[in-house]
């Protein structure tokens, strides 16, 4: 499964995984990056006019890991400086595109974790170009706007992960809402204690044993909730790639908060 990882597990294994840096070029370069990781920026691997959603599409996917030097069965920890949500959408893509959860991890407490225990560096690694392939999955937790619907008024929780403005001013119906950021310590970056996001997740039906559907607008923050909660064995997700901003262009029900 993705998971979360400490940066302690990180610098154990400096050299064995293959290190990704979301953050904006010039950051990679000019404030300096985790040694050994390769630049590969949030914008590149997001489009509107790839697949499914914000998805760049399989090929352009396949070309970022094969310059990175990546291969499918590489061991892959992201980061970024913003709480993890940026690079958590890297690894979504990855998994979604084929490679193995368990190969796939989010660096705990971000960029500025490692930068208070450990030495960063400015020197860009030298790499050697794959051939990555994407290999998607027979089964994936992606689903589309027909499944969402169907969702409604069953036994499934529909989680909401914007803010309660966003949350207020429309959301799917029967959705309950949890902000992916009340999941995360302010202080470390990181996500809270196991018993203090049970505490925020049960009130509202999201236990382990719940059918989970997650959306937000771009699935941009859904995915930092999802690696969450995968991280916390929760099994039965459903990922909405196209979310609020795919549901509202069809035309489908939305609904307000008194």
């Amino acid at each position: 499964m993705t998971d979360i990882v400490t940066t302690a597990w990180v610098a154990d294994r400096l050299g064995d995984v293959h290190l990704v840096d979301v953050r904006d070029a010039w950051e990679y370069e000019g404030i300096g990056h985790l040694p050994g990781a390769v630049s590969i920026s949030f914008d590149s691997f997001r489009a509107s006019e790839g697949d499914e959603g914000m998805l760049p599409g399989e090929d352009v996917f396949a070309d970022l890991l094969s310059d990175a030097g990546i291969a499918l069965e590489d061991d892959i920890v992201a980061y970024d400086d913003t709480h993890g949500v940026f690079a958590a959408r890297f690894l979504v893509t990855a998994e979604l595109y084929g490679h193995d959860p368990d190969r796939l991890h989010l660096l705990d407490g971000d960029f500025s974790a490692w930068q208070r225990d450990h030495p960063t560096t400015d020197e860009v690694p030298d790499v050697t170009p794959t051939a990555y392939e994407v290999d998607r999955p027979a089964e994936s937790t992606l689903v589309g706007r027909e499944a969402v619907a169907a969702a409604i008024d069953t036994d499934a929780v529909i989680v909401d992960t914007r803010e309660r403005w966003e949350y207020e001013e429309g959301h799917i119906p029967g959705a309950v809402q949890v902000d992916w950021r009340d999941l995360v310590d302010d202080e470390t970056r990181g996500i809270k204690p196991r018993e203090e996001i049970e505490a925020i997740l049960e009130p509202k039906g999201i236990t382990p044993e719940s059918r989970i559907v997650l959306y937000c607008n771009t699935a941009r923050r859904i995915s930092h909730t999802y690696v969450v909660l995968k991280h916390l064995g929760y099994r039965d997700l459903a990922f909405y790639e196209g979310s609020l901003t795919e549901w509202e262009a069809a035309g489908e029900p939305i609904e307000t908060a008194e």
